[in-house]
């Protein structure tokens, strides 16, 4: 059986008795919550652990988490005595602290190379998986803001993903292809599962509008209208106005923007969320944040498709050993997907 070992300087603690450990690709960052019991004094006592201690997470011999501790938590009553600690991943430092960039204005680079100046001072790396898209003609920055809140602004502008690795640091993808070996069957390896299928999330209509400045150019009924975009699925009149974050009067990149937030909404009034019986799939791979992975559930309406893992969580309670995976359609999270306006049989067949 798989066993958690958290990695502290040269201590290598093991034995825990609760566990959760959660990666997903819109999750920021990655995070672990372990505890350890001990009914009798001694063992428990030997342990150390430091608020602030760099610190990895294994499961078995795989890495999931390099980061930090976050809080150290002792804890006695009548007949026990229990740890308790908490840490997140390295990307911690992007979402807590502050953005540091002189003058605070942004122009022609990048999405790549902000991120990756962005994140240098905290010690992490940034690295693109897949192309990034052209540069930003200009972005301004708050004070205050956080790195992440930038990279996220300027990463869902060109339709990627913005997600820590194992090794804590910075990865920019676009929707995975890689596949897990095997999938999620009625009967055979699900505990539980729940579905969703939704149009609270979906609109008719998609107008993309660009900030002009230019008096001129807004003259009309609809001069700064760029694109619309309509979703023939939604049964009745909604419209959602949307700003082109860059403000690029092209209509390649509007109409790829419009295309991205319908597909995106469609794409999440879709969802699958499942109880496995083991943190691994048929090959010995631990379930993997941005695989494809197949899921065979027809009492819930899904009959055979392949969808991605957007989140998972590796636990240990009192209940046993289980994966909670966030199933979604690959249309949740790709650019321009084939089915752009899917329908509940185009997602289930």
């Amino acid at each position: 059986m798989d066993d958690l070992t958290l990695i502290t300087g040269t201590r290598k603690l093991s034995g825990w008795q609760g566990m959760r450990v959660t990666r997903g690709i819109e999750r920021m960052p990655s995070d672990f919550d372990i505890e350890f019991t001990e009914r009798f004094p001694g063992e428990a006592e030997a342990v150390v652990v430091k608020p602030g201690d760099a610190c990895q997470v294994r499961i078995g011999d795989d890495l999931v988490v390099t980061g930090y501790v976050d809080r150290f938590m002792p804890s006695i009553d009548g007949q026990r005595h229990t740890l308790r600690v908490t840490g997140r991943s390295k990307c911690q430092d992007l979402v807590d602290c502050s953005a540091e960039w002189d003058s605070n204005q942004i122009s022609s680079a990048s999405v790549l190379s902000i991120s990756q100046k962005l994140a240098a001072p905290y010690g992490i790396t940034v690295s693109a998986l897949d192309d990034v898209g052209p540069p930003i003609p200009q972005i301004n920055l708050l004070w205050g803001e956080t790195p992440y809140s930038v990279i996220e602004r300027i990463t869902r502008a060109n339709a990627l993903l913005a997600y820590d690795a194992p090794d804590g640091n910075l990865i920019l993808a676009r929707v995975g292809t890689g596949k897990h070996g095997s999938g999620f069957a009625q009967g055979k390896n699900v505990e539980r599962a729940t579905a969703m299928f939704g149009m609270d999330l979906r609109f008719s209509e998609y107008v993309v509008r660009m900030l002009n400045m230019n008096p001129v150019g807004e003259t009309g009924t609809a001069g700064d209208v760029l694109v619309t975009v309509n979703d023939k699925e939604v049964p009745r009149h909604r419209r959602r106005t949307i700003i082109a974050e860059t403000g690029v009067v092209a209509a390649g990149l509007a109409q790829r923007r419009g295309l991205w937030e319908a597909a995106r909404r469609a794409g999440r009034s879709y969802c699958v969320q499942l109880t496995a019986d083991s943190w691994r799939d048929g090959e010995g791979m631990l379930w993997t944040p941005n695989r494809l992975v197949r899921i065979q559930l027809p009492s819930l309406k899904i009959p055979d498709v392949q969808w991605i893992v957007a989140e998972v969580t590796y636990r240990r309670d009192r209940t046993g050993t289980a994966a909670d995976l966030v199933l979604m359609p690959p249309d949740a999270f790709a650019v321009a997907p084939v089915v752009l306006m899917p329908t509940l049989n185009d997602m289930v067949r």
